[in-house]
């Protein structure tokens, strides 16, 4: 499948957490997105690439000249995990997963808001490093497009939970959240809605952040009662604590079993990607650990209701991709045919300042400006009668996805018309006319080799 060029496909992988843990996920996300789209870059035969990691899911794009170039760069990626927690995505599929992912169809919260701002960081990051080019910028921006199209045109989000709000949900269920006080770990977007979902059912809330001053920030925008605490405090406050819900962007742990061996009773939601909580915290003495795994459960309610709405975005997605494959196509054509004028603007030109020159030379009072003009705008004419059924055969090729077609009028139409063969094209004996008003001279001229 062809896209901004000739040969060029997207290909893409995911693992997120519809068939993988989050040991996994954890196993294929980078430090960050810029260091792997960096890494993918390193691969010469990599022209383009787009990286999307988030809490549940890290997934991969890339453009190559090739489907199988492209599935040995996408495999340095995934490293050694188990293939069954990976979906492998062709051109379009590709393109279509990226639209359903922005649209929220692919999250753990069906329609949850967030990913789009994390698709548009995820955006911003590959234009930094350069791993953009035609094909993935038209393919991301219209993701975004269609992400956006979805939340204003459909109910995909009509009372929507974010991830920090699920997971107050899940404590509350296993927990309780009555007259408790909670410990937000982390102060990024997640952990506001957390801390924010915490404010009206809990009595307190501790927020813990490395930078004390953006806990300072969170915490102005919470009515109930409410105090901010650097991770050096995490001990003190997790013993103050009934509930916590962890979500910072730290690639390390944050918090160890030494922070609960005094917490007593606690129940941990870790939201975080990769974890924030030590594997060996669970095993403290009446401290419960969940991860994302166990709160995908509390979504089930709040995505069946949005079912009618998803099938709404999954119609919207067939237009906007094959809009978007139009565009591809169109953006081909065009290339093909601004390189046929081209190279026709140059003969043009060429045998334009040839025959004044012979006029000139025939003429003791040379070309007059008038004469120049008649003769310019004969030769425009020409050029645009000759390539018009050209330009057309071309746009019809590319819409039929004909490449056959349209690499056949490379090669005869590249720059300066230069044909493979030393010879120019046979044309017929007979004197007909390609139209009414060019005979076959003209042709002949116009395709003479330099």
């Amino acid at each position: 499948m062809t896209t901004g060029t000739e040969t060029e496909v997207v290909a893409g992988v995911s693992v997120s957490h519809s068939n993988a843990d989050i040991e996994q996920i954890e196993t294929v996300a980078a430090d960050s997105g810029r260091a792997a789209l960096e890494s993918l870059l390193g691969i010469p035969d990599v022209l383009e690439a787009f990286v999307l990691q988030t809490c549940n899911r890290a997934e991969a794009y890339v453009v190559c000249e090739t489907a199988e170039t492209a599935r040995e760069a996408l495999s340095t990626y995934l490293g050694d995990i188990d293939r069954d927690a990976v979906d492998e995505f062709d051109h379009e599929e590709s393109l279509r997963h990226l639209m359903s992912v922005a649209c929220g169809l692919e999250s753990l919260v069906l329609g949850e808001d967030q990913i789009l701002g994390q698709f548009r960081d995820a955006y911003e990051d590959a234009r930094d490093v350069g791993s953009i080019g035609p094909t993935l910028d038209d393919a991301v921006l219209k993701a975004l497009h269609v992400g956006e199209r979805a939340r204003s045109e459909t109910a995909i989000n009509e009372g929507a939970i974010s991830l920090g709000s699920a997971a107050v949900r899940f404590a509350e269920d296993e927990h309780g959240l009555d007259g408790v006080t909670a410990l937000v770990v982390g102060a990024g977007e997640i952990a506001a809605l957390a801390a924010k979902a915490l404010d009206d059912p809990v009595d307190r809330v501790v927020v813990a952040n490395r930078t004390l001053s953006h806990a300072e920030h969170l915490v102005r925008q919470l009515e109930t009662e409410t105090s901010a605490v650097g991770l050096d405090a995490l001990a003190v406050a997790a013993a103050e604590s009934d509930v916590v819900v962890s979500a910072t962007g730290s690639p390390d742990h944050v918090i160890g079993a030494p922070d609960l061996e005094t917490a007593g009773e606690t129940c941990i939601v870790d939201i975080a990607q990769p974890r924030d909580v030590a594997p060996g915290a669970a095993a403290v003495d009446d401290v419960s650990v969940y991860d994302l795994d166990a709160i995908e459960a509390v979504t089930d309610e709040t995505e069946t209701k949005r079912r009618e709405a998803a099938e709404t975005v999954e119609a919207m997605i067939d237009d906007e991709l094959e809009r978007l494959l139009g565009q591809y196509k169109r953006k081909r054509a065009d290339q093909v045919i601004a390189a046929m004028y081209e190279g026709a603007e140059r003969i043009k030109s060429r045998e334009l300042r040839t025959a004044v020159s012979k006029l000139e030379g025939e003429s003791e009072e040379g070309v007059s400006d008038a004469e120049r003009e008649i003769l310019e705008s004969m030769a425009d004419a020409l050029v645009g009668q000759l390539l018009s059924a050209p330009t057309q055969s071309i746009r019809d090729a590319a819409e039929n996805d004909d490449w056959s077609t349209i690499s056949t009028a490379l090669r005869l139409f590249g720059p300066g018309l230069e044909f493979e063969s030393a010879e120019p094209p046979m044309v017929p004996e007979d004197p007909v006319t390609v139209s009414d008003e060019i005979p076959l001279r003209v042709i002949e001229q116009l395709t003479e080799d330099d």
